[in-house]
């Protein structure tokens, strides 16, 4: 299928491996000109470097922390008119709730919550001018499923989709998207480190751990990181115009709810 996005532009936050870059990768596919933003300058520029062989498109890169001004103002300055729009970062350490200060809640929330809705803020007036955005905000099942362990990520998480929706009825009318897509198990870089301390707590092996992992999901299987990609790359096609405001879950078939 033809997306129809062909020559857009995007900027992908937090892109320089991991689920960002597996949505960048999926949208150069399609032909759209990414700007990438990543904390590690090497692994930055690598990325760079495979997007750009691997597709016929222009790729740019922003170095720097995106919950840090001075780093989305880059962004825009580099791609100042997107047509597309994918908010992603690192969440929190799971931990506990005893655990957590003022300090920690606020790091939580300028990561997760504030600054997309800062990049947001930044783009969506252009975007409703111009007849044509895709937001799609990379967000966790746990918005949807909390678990106390993950309770930093999950309150400025849940945060921010509640934002989101609201935001949707707006700028529906102008051709405009904002959805969120909700990873679990996803095999990354930050699910390893899961797996790794799993593996410490319960005095099993790195391997163990993804095998109990698995029997966790529906699917039996941990997610692949271009499944996800995939899946943004469709919410930011001109087909999926009429989607907006909703949050889809890429978790094995393992929710267990219906709404």
């Amino acid at each position: 299928m033809d997306l129809g996005i062909a020559g857009r532009q995007a900027i992908v936050c937090a892109s320089s491996r991991g689920l960002g870059f597996a949505c960048a990768d999926s949208l150069a596919r399609e032909g759209v000109h990414v700007t990438l933003n990543g904390r590690d300058t090497d692994s930055l520029d690598a990325a760079v470097r495979t997007l750009a062989e691997r597709h016929d498109v222009t790729v740019r890169s922003v170095a720097g922390d995106i919950a840090d001004a001075a780093t989305r103002e880059a962004l825009l300055a580099a791609c100042p008119t997107p047509d597309i729009l994918v908010n992603n970062n690192g969440g929190p350490a799971p931990g506990r709730f005893a655990d957590w200060d003022r300090a920690a809640w606020i790091d939580a929330l300028d990561a997760n919550m504030l600054a997309p809705l800062a990049m947001i803020q930044a783009v969506l007036d252009g975007m409703v001018e111009r007849r044509f955005g895709r937001i799609v905000n990379i967000t966790s099942a746990m918005v949807k499923t909390p678990l106390s362990p993950m309770g930093l990520s999950t309150g400025a998480r849940a945060g921010l989709t509640s934002v989101a929706k609201a935001l949707s009825r707006d700028v529906a009318h102008a051709n405009v998207t904002i959805n969120n897509l909700l990873p679990e198990r996803i095999d990354t870089d930050r699910q390893r480190q899961m797996a790794e301390l799993h593996a410490a707590l319960a005095g099993i092996t790195v391997e163990e751990a993804y095998e109990h992992m698995a029997t966790t999901i529906a699917a039996r299987r941990l997610g692949r990181p271009e499944e996800l990609g995939d899946a943004c790359a469709y919410l930011c096609s001109a087909q999926a115009g009429f989607v907006s405001g909703q949050n889809l879950q890429l978790d094995g078939g393992s929710y267990a709810g219906v709404l």
